[in-house]
């Protein structure tokens, strides 16, 4: 069996992690959308059991897995969603259906992993422009904290999503040697990569703040971004980085 239920495994912090960004006051996720993961000792990891509520959940709404299979479920292609269903089964509980988004972006380097349905992020993710309208950052922290968000285009929650999850977050680590710190997925919510639990709901935090921009500027006007040389630039700053790193929860 790929996944068990382990509450004695489950760390408190993700708990408190998935309990804030599950918090209806900040309209990221309703009833039992989204999902949180971590990555443990020994190739393992915990990720929120499918239909469990993100604002209620405790240890036993998650279960623990091993990544190295589901990651082979990546690599070698083929499988079919049925067999994926089998996969992410743990008995009385069953993985989230969109895991292998977090296989992808755990194995990628990631330590922790939010993925949300924020209104409005999703407003700006579904409408044909979506791609174009998050191509360039259009305010300094938005360059510094999300970097250089990755585009998916809609694909069907499970084996499809996770495959052109995988694909597009390949295409980065080949072009960069390090994995985004934020995922769009088009028509359908955002996944946010960290070394800590701050850092994911961090970059959470500002992508809303990045959608609100883009609404209330195109209403104002023409969007005028910074442009990706100069948000280049300015991310890779000493001085942005370290406060990057502080913003994270991290001096390291």
């Amino acid at each position: 069996m790929t996944f068990a239920l382990r509450p004695d495994e489950v760390p408190d912090e993700l708990v408190a992690l998935t309990r804030r960004i599950g918090d209806p006051a900040a309209d990221l996720v309703v009833l039992a959308e989204g999902n949180t993961s971590v990555r443990l000792d020994g190739d393992r990891f915990a990720v929120k059991a499918s239909g469990s509520r993100m604002d209620l959940a405790g240890a036993g709404d998650f279960v623990v897995g091993e990544l190295p299979e589901l990651v082979d479920v990546l690599e070698r292609g083929g499988t079919d969603q049925e067999t994926l269903t089998r996969l992410l089964s743990a008995g009385e509980a069953r993985a989230s259906i969109e895991t292998l988004v977090h296989v992808v972006a755990l194995a990628a380097g990631a330590r922790w992993v939010a993925h949300t349905h924020p209104t409005a992020v999703v407003g700006t993710l579904a409408v044909r422009e979506a791609e174009r309208l998050w191509a360039e950052p259009l305010f300094p922290d938005e360059a510094v904290v999300l970097g250089e968000p990755v585009w998916v285009p809609y694909a069907a929650p499970g084996i499809a999503l996770g495959t052109a999850v995988h694909a597009a977050v390949r295409e980065r680590l080949d072009r960069d040697g390090v994995a985004p710190r934020l995922i769009l997925l088009g028509n359908h919510g955002i996944v946010a990569l960290g070394a800590t639990a701050t850092e994911v709901e961090t970059v959470t935090t500002m992508a809303v703040k990045a959608a609100r921009v883009r609404a209330i500027g195109l209403g104002a006007g023409t969007l005028a971004p910074l442009g990706i040389e100069h948000a280049r630039e300015l991310a890779g700053r000493p001085d942005e980085a370290a406060r990057r790193t502080l913003l994270g929860g991290s001096r390291a």
